[in-house]
């Protein structure tokens, strides 16, 4: 009896010990509330974070709001009452999540704004994004490097703007980077905005929806370019680029001695690189959100220990109520010419995604 009472007592203390790593590894509950599945961007994000935070020890509480404000409220809430310890919110809306977020706090959960800034809360203790004013800089400049190349004998070049979506603060920083380059030369006569439409007011394309510019860029060409060409577009988004190089071909451009003109983008998304390699979208900007995903959990790592995280910048990003501590990554600028390079090179793509 003695015997089977030692074996009973080193099996149990060989399950504990077996059990025990695994609970001891659970460093809590972790929600990622992010804003839609419409774009492969997010699905990416929302999924690489997953995987990262499963990695550290943490259990990932992964939700996408699809575009739907009232639905991404009610995930965050649930994420709350379900105990998670930090939030990691890609909001639709910056404006809406003051409610929610006061309810965090005092619950004491910490949050981070990923990659869109949330406004008008004081409950926003970090924000890890990319230098958005700089992707604006860097979508400018492939705009002037393609429209030198592409129509080199043409002045002024003609050229449309495109605003992302108004409930973005991240869109406002794109454009007033572009416009940064830009503006000098609307000025100077070099561009011109032939239907004279400007401002965020009025080339904001709400939702970042790509069948809306799509919509835009017809109306432009049947109200504006009856007798002229379009050289250039500004686009903050591959998903709008894409919509409006649908309607520029619809009209005939990339056809016989019509040129498709140079047209921006954002986030090296599939189609918009093929687009690119097939000779018709010109550009866009590379974000690798597998860095930002592993900012964010460092960032969670360290608030979990009662650290700060690293940050380097700390005076950019004004919320309405203080100025969030932000880390912010650099984006890079993608043409055909360096399109393996970068997006292959660096393993995000494989050389079969792309030439497929």
């Amino acid at each position: 009896m003695k015997f089977i009472t030692s074996l009973l007592a080193a099996a149990a203390m060989s399950v504990a010990s077996f059990i025990a790593p695994a609970v001891a590894q659970d460093k809590g509950v972790v929600g990622i509330s992010m804003p839609t599945k419409t774009s492969t961007r997010w699905i990416s994000d929302g999924e690489t974070m997953e995987k990262l935070f499963k990695e550290a020890g943490y259990t990932p509480d992964l939700q996408f709001a699809d575009d739907d404000i009232p639905n991404q409220l009610a995930q965050i809430e649930n994420m709350v009452t379900k105990g998670a310890k930090v939030l990691v919110i890609g909001a639709i809306d910056g404006t809406t999540l003051s409610d929610i977020l006061q309810k965090a706090a005092d619950a004491g959960v910490k949050v981070i704004a990923y990659d869109r800034l949330i406004r008008d809360s004081g409950n926003v203790n970090y924000y890890a994004t990319f230098d958005n004013f700089q992707v604006g800089v860097l979508q400018a400049n492939t705009l002037v490097e393609g429209l030198k190349a592409k129509f080199p004998d043409v002045k002024p070049w003609n050229v449309e703007l495109f605003g992302g979506s108004p409930d973005d603060n991240n869109a406002f920083f794109f454009y007033d980077g572009a416009m940064s380059v830009l503006q000098p030369m609307i000025d100077s006569g070099e561009i011109v905005i032939k239907s004279g439409q400007t401002g965020m007011e009025t080339v904001g394309t709400l939702r970042w929806d790509g069948a809306v510019a799509q919509a835009r860029m017809e109306n432009l060409l049947s109200s504006t370019y009856t007798d002229a060409q379009v050289n250039g577009v500004l686009s903050p988004y591959d998903g709008l680029s894409i919509g409006i190089l649908s309607a520029l071909k619809g009209v005939g451009y990339g056809s016989g001695d019509l040129k498709i003109p140079v047209v921006t983008g954002q986030d090296a998304e599939l189609p918009s690189v093929k687009s690119m390699l097939a000779d018709e979208q010109y550009s866009t900007i590379f974000k690798d959100t597998r860095e930002l995903a592993k900012v964010t959990v460092s960032m969670v790592n360290a608030i979990m220990e009662g650290k700060e995280p690293e940050v380097n910048d700390t005076k950019t990003y004004d919320n309405g109520v203080k100025v969030i501590p932000s880390y912010l990554l650099k984006p890079v600028a993608v043409t055909k010419a360096n399109a393996k390079e970068v997006l292959v090179g660096s393993g995000y793509y494989t050389e079969q995604q792309i030439d497929n």
